[in-house]
């Protein structure tokens, strides 16, 4: 069965986050595998905890994730796995990763803050790091089945299959409508620059049996013209592919990444390369 895995740290942010990835298992008969990687409090550290008290605490974070866990599978009818670690969560992600393979990692995306924009945060450091996709939910995002998705695309730098039959599985199971972006450039401004023809045509040719269509929005910023059109399309889901060069270099820059999964009101599914 196939897999998708969820962090959590307790938070409000978080368990919002899982319950969407809990309706996205439901929705893909996936299991769900739950994460918490377990960190001592401050003033645990201060009062100098024994070895002994520190496994306490280690078992009680365990039996809370799998009771989560249990509620989980009953409520949504799926099955779901708890995995408790010990370590850096960045560390513990990656570990599951290897282990478990799963066809995403849904985290919670902060809003946008001071902080954020001196620091990143975890999900998009994930989203930076691993070469995963990763489903960043906002806080006040709630699990719907999505209608309407907005794919930003970068035709210069051409995109593989596998991408594409990505995100036609997506359509496909959720019978939604794409709209492929491209900033700044029209199907026949690509052409007249010389834009290899055959990158055109693996777009067409990936996406054909779906619902999709192409849209040029002219903008003096790439991530403006994309939150524009998200507005403008009332999309349920943002499709983003971060690239090391050329159109998204911009992107991948940390702060970039931040403003633009930060600021949306709706998830952002990042496919790496």
């Amino acid at each position: 069965m196939k897999t998708i895995l969820a962090a959590t740290d307790y938070t409000d942010l978080a368990e919002n986050a899982v319950r969407y990835a809990a309706g996205v298992a439901r929705l893909n008969n996936y299991k769900l595998i739950l994460l918490n990687d377990f960190a001592i409090s401050v003033h645990a550290t201060n009062g100098l905890l024994s070895a002994a008290g520190v496994e306490e605490l280690i078992d009680e974070n365990r039996i809370l994730l799998e009771s989560k866990a249990l509620l989980l599978a009953n409520e949504y009818g799926i099955e779901v796995l708890a995995k408790t670690t010990f370590s850096f969560i960045d560390n513990a992600i990656k570990e599951v990763v290897s282990e478990y393979q799963p066809e995403m990692i849904v985290m919670g995306m902060e809003e946008k803050s001071l902080e954020q924009e001196l620091l990143g945060n975890t999900t998009t450091s994930i989203i930076k790091k691993l070469r995963s996709p990763v489903l960043a939910v906002p806080a006040n995002a709630k699990f719907k089945i999505p209608k309407k998705v907005l794919f930003a695309c970068d035709v210069l730098n051409g995109v593989s299959e596998q991408i594409l039959a990505r995100i036609k599985n997506v359509a496909l199971t959720t019978q939604a409508e794409v709209e492929v972006l491209l900033i700044n450039q029209t199907v026949a401004e690509l052409k007249e620059m010389g834009v290899d023809a055959a990158a055109l045509n693996r777009i067409d040719d990936g996406l054909e049996g779906i619902d999709y269509y192409y849209k040029n929005v002219k903008s003096d910023s790439i991530i403006e013209g994309i939150a524009d059109e998200v507005k403008n399309l009332s999309a349920d889901l943002l499709i983003m592919v971060p690239e090391q060069h050329g159109f998204w270099g911009s992107m991948v820059h940390r702060s970039k990444t931040r403003i633009m999964a930060s600021g949306l009101n709706i998830p952002l599914f990042s496919i790496p390369v």
